[in-house]
């Protein structure tokens, strides 16, 4: 058994252990609070997990997991990680590429160790709402758009051609959100918090959510990448409303209808609780709901200098005018 995945063990063992204590601590906590009154976002704050967006074969019909069974599936995981460390190949690096972005080998990937806990328990899947823990079915409008995003991975005509994370103007796999989902590694953010907004930076590439507290949305000809956000309290649940969306969101190929209901609710010291309804019936035939933690982190949120400085693009483009001079010169 190699170091790293004895290391990773442990750690699974330790927190464990330490279960009923934090448990504990909880029931003594009360929630910090701004100036104003509300309750206080304010840290950073990670969502890294092992837990997927759908619910695996292995936990069909259960939502949760026991101690037990999580303990399995995640020594399952580390395993597969420590077999894969080194590689340029197998599951985990083809999840990277899928994403349009690619991947060197496992050493780039930070997923944690564990199952995202809430309520004390194991959660096996984002997915909360449908119940099976699986996203809605697609409309057919929603399944070309996906055949064109994965179509667009492969046009190598113009540098605008690449797909929105390669060339590093928005973070992949929709981490900025909405909804801000947890990906392969930069899972960190950073919440600061005043009465008129709320800010989130964002680990992956370089975005800055601003959150306009008691805000409108500007009229429906005014479009971003990471839509318009607005929000306001809901007792202590901060609720967010996104739309104004423009033609490519980062979630999962939607439309620029999607529309992103969020929910942020301080459930202990070290946790926030996030949950998002996801509503785009151009790409999907009906709402769902993802939820799982945050969780305080030591931090820092690093810098993440993508193409600043290096040849990435330009061996791309590079690659691709050499392959069409080798198939015309056959």
């Amino acid at each position: 058994m190699s170091k790293r995945l004895i290391a990773v063990l442990g750690a699974i063992a330790l927190i464990s252990a330490t279960a009923l204590p934090a448990q504990t601590a909880k029931k003594n906590w009360t929630v910090p609070r701004t100036s104003d009154g509300h309750p206080d976002l304010q840290g950073i704050w990670t969502n890294v997990t092992l837990t997927p967006m759908e619910r695996p074969a292995v936990f069909k019909d259960k939502p949760t997991a026991t101690d037990q069974e999580a303990h399995a599936y995640e020594s399952k995981e580390a395993t597969e990680l420590n077999k894969q460390d080194g590689q340029s190949d197998g599951p985990l690096i083809a999840a990277a590429l899928s994403s349009g972005v690619g991947g060197y080998n496992v050493l780039f990937i930070d997923r944690g160790s564990e199952l995202a806990r809430v309520d004390g328990v194991k959660r096996t899947s984002l997915i909360v709402d449908p119940a099976d823990g699986k996203m809605p079915l697609r409309t057919k409008e929603g399944n070309q758009r996906i055949a064109g995003v994965f179509k667009s991975n492969f046009v190598y005509d113009s540098v605008k051609d690449r797909p929105l994370s390669e060339r590093c103007l928005i973070g992949f796999g929709s981490t900025s959100g909405p909804p801000m989902l947890p990906v392969l590694y930069n899972n960190n953010y950073q919440i600061v918090q005043t009465s008129e907004n709320v800010m989130i930076l964002v680990e992956m590439v370089h975005d800055a959510r601003i959150i306009r507290i008691n805000g409108t949305h500007p009229p429906a000809n005014v479009r971003q990448w990471l839509g318009d956000s607005i929000g306001h309290w809901e007792g202590d649940t901060l609720v967010v409303d996104t739309t104004n969306f423009n033609d490519q969101p980062a979630f999962m190929g939607a439309s620029p209808n999607l529309h992103v209901i969020e929910r942020f609710r301080r459930v202990d010291a070290n946790t926030i609780l996030y949950k998002a309804t996801i509503d785009d019936p151009s790409t999907y035939q009906k709402p769902f709901t993802i939820e799982y933690p945050f969780v305080a982190t030591a931090g820092p949120v690093y810098e993440y200098a993508c193409h600043e400085g290096n040849y990435a693009m330009t061996d791309i483009m590079g690659g691709a005018r050499e392959m069409e001079k080798a198939k015309q010169n056959k």
